[in-house]
């Protein structure tokens, strides 16, 4: 959570300047954590699938105590304007979910396919927190099904192969997506500035 103080400006007027980001820590869990979070849709309804990896750090070890939080669209493209993400009726699309890694570091999902504007590229956009981060990490993970939608994708376009690779899931036999999440090291995770 970001706080603030008051530090005089240059004209003597009053500004906030926010505090310092805080890692995650062992009582994160506290306040954040309700039932069904990492259930953007009721498991197996129409259309539901998996969306899980694994979190890694610099050394390649996979990270027990992170916490993912993703937003998507729908099927059909919309974005829920509901009240309440953290609804869970096991009936509303919510389009936000949050999940904490396992001691393996593994997280999961149960969502949708994002949908899209045609020709563009649908993803997740999706959020990292994690011991020694002192701010969160924004990154997206892409749907991998539609190749031209995800070569005139800005940002894709934007990054070399090799970057590009670690921002699009893989689709696995059961239709559900993999994406895994790395800190940093060989095959990092391009993340977004904000």
């Amino acid at each position: 959570m970001t706080d603030t103080r008051t530090v005089p400006t240059r004209l003597g007027e009053p500004s906030l300047e926010p505090t310092a980001g805080q890692t995650i820590g062992p009582f994160y869990a506290f306040g954040i954590q309700y039932p069904k979070m990492h259930e953007v849709v009721f498991p197996h309804s129409p259309g539901a699938i998996v969306l899980g990896g694994t979190v890694y750090d610099g050394a390649g070890a996979p990270i027990p105590d992170s916490c993912i939080e993703i937003w998507g669209a729908d099927s059909d493209g919309t974005v829920s304007r509901g009240r309440g993400a953290r609804r869970r009726d096991d009936h509303t699309f919510s389009g936000f979910g949050r999940a904490f890694t396992t001691d393996e570091g593994h997280y999961e999902f149960w969502t949708r396919n994002p949908g899209a504007e045609a020709g563009k590229a649908p993803f997740f956009a999706a959020v990292v927190f994690a011991r020694g981060l002192p701010n969160k990490l924004h990154t997206r993970i892409y749907l991998p099904d539609d190749a031209e939608a995800l070569a005139a994708d800005p940002l894709l376009d934007s990054l070399s192969p090799e970057e590009r690779a670690t921002l699009v899931a893989t689709r696995t036999p059961e239709g559900h997506l993999h994406h895994d999440i790395r800190l940093q090291g060989e095959k990092e995770t391009v993340f977004l500035a904000f």
